[in-house]
């Protein structure tokens, strides 16, 4: 059965680990964290760990536990220059138009950064649609609420139809569990023994996704 549907995670999976950028964000999480709501920095880790595995993000365990503005918490935390993490990445704009499939981000962060992160990598006009943080309100990955909305958003009957392409293995192995064909994005020293192997949490991995032509056609 031909994909019909590509949902693209973004942080750490359009651009690569390495960009240093989802590191600087966490930094700014962790900021807001002090300088809005008060915490310590030994309570923002032990928060921040308890949020993200109760509640799928720190901002949404943020949202029920603590008087916070979600619009003031987003813009704070993704206020990054965004040139000094990432550049245009002609290679991979070459190959997402290659792509016959629908092309949607599904991030757990907003549109307003998916678009920043798009354009500093000049990929400007390759997504069909972006489905953030907003749109899945309440939810968000790796909730299987989240997977349905993707889905509507798409236009799809089939989860089957669909490729879900994330960098954490809960949100590959929700998606999988959800019906969708899903790709964990890991590092290049994870893949010796394979580069399209499958995993416990997914139904193949890749380390660069600029392959990811490579990896469908053989599906």
């Amino acid at each position: 059965m031909p994909f019909t549907t590509i949902f693209f995670d973004l942080d750490e999976t359009l651009y690569p680990a390495s960009s240093g950028l989802w590191t600087a964000i966490r930094e700014r999480i962790n900021l807001y964290m002090q300088e809005r709501l008060g915490f310590t920095k030994e309570q923002i880790e032990t928060l921040r760990e308890k949020y993200f595995h109760e509640y799928g993000t720190t901002l949404r365990g943020l949202q029920a536990n603590h008087d916070m503005n979600m619009d003031d918490y987003l813009a704070f935390v993704h206020d990054i220059a965004l040139e000094n993490y990432l550049q245009p990445d002609p290679g991979l704009r070459a190959m997402l138009e290659t792509l016959a499939a629908k092309k949607i981000i599904f991030t757990n962060a907003d549109a307003a950064h998916a678009r920043r992160v798009v354009s500093a990598m000049g990929l400007d006009g390759c997504f069909n649609a972006i489905l953030d943080i907003h749109a899945l309100e309440p939810y968000c990955k790796p909730m299987r609420a989240s997977f349905e909305i993707a889905l509507q958003l798409a236009g799809e009957r089939e989860a089957g139809k669909c490729v879900m392409i994330d960098d954490l293995p809960r949100t590959t192995r929700a998606a999988r569990e959800f019906g969708f064909f899903s790709v964990l994005m890991v590092a290049q020293s994870a893949t010796i023994m394979g580069d399209h192997a499958s995993s416990p949490d997914a139904d193949a991995t890749l380390a660069r996704l600029i392959d990811l032509p490579k990896l469908l056609d053989g599906r």
